[in-house]
């Protein structure tokens, strides 16, 4: 994904003249292209993000479409008041590229675990959050991103995941996808928690659940639209994503279900990463699974839900 990502920006530079690369301190092989093919509009600076949030701003003021590209933590938790500034306040076309969400950098440890990035950027007014959830899909959100008129946060997984978008079904940023339709359970997932949430969903076939996945790639502006529709046909609906259950795409359906009422016949679960720091050292797939993000535990989690007495 992240490969599709830099390729895909590459291509976009060499027809539209407003786009601008930025980076701080990236080394990947393939940026070389970057540098010899515009070297007026690829900027490769040090470890001082705020500043590039700014010069970010800059360019988009003078008319450029500026793509800021750093690893997501470093993005989010330090440059938030540069965001809300001097992005947010002007609603400035800048793209910021998170690498890392969620659990990718899991060997790295506390520091680089980007599970609160989104709960972030959700309060800052004007921001659009998109986490796709797979390098197929990630072509469809760089091409939707040139002329999005507001600041956008692209959350990245770290590539290699199973492709389980589809090309035939429209893509537009703050539209959900449905991938699977089901009577019974409702998945509402973002970025690479829909792969999961699909296998889950075909456990449970394997007992007679029917199970619904709506792929919500972008956490704001929610579906809402979609979501409530999705949800009136199902008993059960849980929220699945790489990022603390609170703040993100869990707290986000909870408030929109909320305030809509239609909680009071439905079993509701928010399936994400606790309040905590998390300690371990390891791979992303062991992490997620402790935290109940592998399919067979998002199946057992949805049976238990479904068999609930009323």
């Amino acid at each position: 994904m992240r490969r599709t990502c830099t390729n895909c920006l590459y291509d976009m530079m060499e027809y539209d003249e407003r786009i601008v690369y930025i980076g701080s301190d990236l080394t990947k092989r393939e940026l070389h292209k970057f540098r010899e093919s515009y070297p007026d509009r690829y900027f490769m600076e040090g470890v001082y993000e705020q500043h590039l949030v700014g010069m970010a701003a800059g360019l988009a003021l003078s008319g450029k479409i500026p793509y800021f590209n750093t690893i997501a933590t470093f993005i989010t938790r330090r440059c938030y008041e540069q965001i809300l500034v001097d992005l947010c306040m002007h609603d400035l076309p800048v793209r910021l590229i998170g690498n890392g969400g969620g659990v990718v950098y899991a060997p790295l440890g506390g520091t680089h675990l980007a599970i609160e990035d989104m709960a972030i950027l959700r309060v800052a007014p004007k921001m659009t959050i998109v986490a796709p959830c797979d390098a197929e899909e990630m072509k469809r959100v760089m091409a939707a991103s040139v002329d999005w008129p507001h600041p956008l946060y692209i959350r990245l997984a770290k590539g290699g995941d199973e492709v389980v978008s589809r090309p035939e079904l429209p893509f537009e940023i703050g539209k959900a996808v449905p991938l699977r339709d089901g009577g019974d359970v409702l998945f509402i997932t973002t970025g690479i928690t829909t792969q999961r949430a699909l296998q889950a969903a075909e456990l449970l076939a394997q007992d007679g659940v029917e199970t619904s996945v709506l792929h919500s790639h972008t956490v704001k502006p929610l579906d809402a639209e979609e979501i409530l529709k999705r949800v009136e046909s199902v008993r059960v609906i849980l929220t699945v994503e790489e990022h603390r259950v609170t703040g993100g795409l869990g707290g986000a359906v909870a408030e929109l279900l909320a305030e809509s009422g239609l909680l009071s016949d439905k079993r509701f679960r928010r399936i994400g990463f606790p309040d905590i720091f998390t300690e371990e050292l390891g791979s992303q797939d062991l992490i997620m699974e402790k935290y109940g993000m592998s399919p067979e535990t998002l199946a057992v989690a949805a049976a238990e839900l479904l068999n609930q007495p009323s």
